[in-house]
């Protein structure tokens, strides 16, 4: 081993060489300090090491990059605002691995008002994006916690989800065009505003929700759509999901499917963000076991959701399926509801360890699997607290566990594969999915051996070797 690392040094170096030599002092990051960021994972599960770190600033940039790594048989790590929660965009530990880190490839390249597309590259900060898109009076709809760091080549690259899903669909769904750097080097130019094109198989699908194991998206034609007039924004009191998934149905048919946002929390997830996050404030006076926040856009102010909202409302206090409540009245009372939903993810670190779970189920089997779940980790870890919340309006629950009060903090989250697994099966038993919008990075690639078909993974593996026969890019991840 000592004898080759010299030799592996000396290969690393004269690459690095050859890569500044195309992108510049400044696009190549070799100090170890400087390199820390870009090593680890938000969660901290995960941290790598690579040799150095590149940062082109152009496609033609990247293509060159991509070239030499290839010619020299040196895996990449695409790397957008590196807030992958599954350890997608992290190399690993060996240290063999360059990353590729798009961050300053962030020009908005062209805006079409007229055809609702915005062109942007890769490196664009997602809030970056939907902030032109308002200037021109347009919505760009991906919408989550992350959005001012996180970057649209990497919300593209894990088909990102959010709050926002139930109306617009996830990041998938909102592009029109790619432009993506093969792992041989070429460019793919699929950069088409077009919302018909019905020549052949459609590529971009590949690439999205591929976790850069495919290619590198350097750029993407995005869908925008008109900015809503009317925002109706209510925190609403339930006793059970049941219920609240009742009110969901009644407020699609109510409002002409105006529902955009229908996200369930529990009680003790407005408990912990009112007792560790600065700006919360329990909107209610007395508490109760379930709460929703919904918001409903519309085209035209004054156009009847507030009204459609509130006769719903009305309807389920008199059934027994509402306790109470509260309908923004400013945009400052607007943000106070989300910040507590915002803030429900961020105080969950200031009680402990916490088991995370990113799930699907078909959205008429939420409440079901809530009572199931629940049960079953009650029975793995007794006094464990359950957390779940989420997207009920899609299907996609958050099932996180805080640790018992009082527990060891390590030895509750050396019980996170064997708890997983347990919840995985009720998951699969339900037709669901265990990865419904953060991926599969390095986190669950057994899992998905483990659970997808043989078809399905013999599928995903003859694509990849098409692809990326050398298996280059963005290695042990998705597969």
């Amino acid at each position: 081993m000592n004898s080759t690392a010299p030799v592996m040094q000396e290969s690393a170096a004269r690459l690095r060489d050859a890569i500044a030599a195309v992108v510049g002092p400044a696009g190549v990051i070799d100090d170890a300090r400087d390199l820390e960021p870009f090593l680890i994972e938000e969660r901290g599960r995960y941290r790598g090491r690579t040799p150095f770190v590149v940062r082109p600033a152009s496609t033609e940039e990247v293509a060159a990059v991509v070239r030499l790594c290839a010619e020299a048989g040196v895996p990449i790590v695409p790397q957008g605002g590196n807030t992958s929660l599954v350890g997608g965009s992290i190399p690993f530990e060996q240290g063999d691995e360059v990353v590729v880190n798009l961050g300053r490839m962030n020009r908005i390249r062209a805006v079409d008002a007229d055809n609702f597309t915005m062109t942007v590259e890769a490196g664009c900060v997602l809030a970056q994006i939907q902030n032109a898109a308002a200037e021109i009076d347009r919505l760009f709809p991906l919408s989550l916690g992350a959005e001012g760091s996180c970057q649209i080549g990497g919300n593209l690259s894990t088909n990102a989800g959010g709050v926002q899903v139930l109306r617009y669909g996830n990041a998938r769904d909102l592009v029109l065009g790619l432009e993506v750097v093969l792992p041989d080097g070429r460019v793919w130019d699929g950069l088409r505003g077009l919302r018909k094109d019905n020549t052949g198989y459609d590529l971009k699908h590949l690439f999205l929700g591929g976790e850069g194991t495919l290619g590198i998206i350097t750029a993407a034609v995005l869908k925008l759509y008109a900015r809503p007039r009317e925002v109706v924004t209510a925190m609403v009191a339930v006793p059970s999901p049941d219920e609240a998934l009742k009110l969901l149905g009644v407020l699609r048919a109510a409002s002409g499917e105006g529902v955009t946002s229908f996200e369930l929390m529990p009680r003790i997830g407005i408990e912990f963000a009112c007792r560790h996050v600065e700006g919360c404030r329990d909107p209610f006076t007395e508490p109760h076991p379930w709460y929703l926040l919904i918001e409903l856009f519309g085209g035209r102010e004054g156009g009847g959701l507030r009204e459609a909202l509130e006769e719903a409302l009305a309807a389920a206090f008199e059934a027994g399926g509402a306790a109470d409540a509260v309908l923004a009245e400013t945009e400052a009372q607007r943000a106070g509801l989300w910040r507590i939903r915002e803030g429900l993810v961020e105080a969950q670190k200031s009680e402990g360890g916490s088991i995370k779970h990113d799930v699907a189920v078909p959205v008429s089997r939420v409440p079901d699997f809530l009572r199931e779940a629940q049960a079953l980790v009650e029975r793995l870890v007794p006094g464990v607290r359950p957390v779940p919340f989420g997207h009920l309006g899609d299907g996609n629950i958050h099932f996180n566990l805080s640790q018992p009060v009082g527990a060891d903090r390590a030895a509750f989250l050396d019980r996170w594969e064997a708890v997983n697994e347990a919840v995985h099966d009720l998951v699969q038993s339900y037709q669901g999915s265990i990865s419904a919008e953060h991926g599969v990075g390095r986190m669950k690639v057994a899992e998905i051996r483990h659970r997808k078909s043989p078809v399905e993974i013999d599928l995903m593996e003859r694509v990849k070797r098409a692809l990326d026969p050398h298996g280059i890019m963005n290695p042990g991840k998705v597969l």
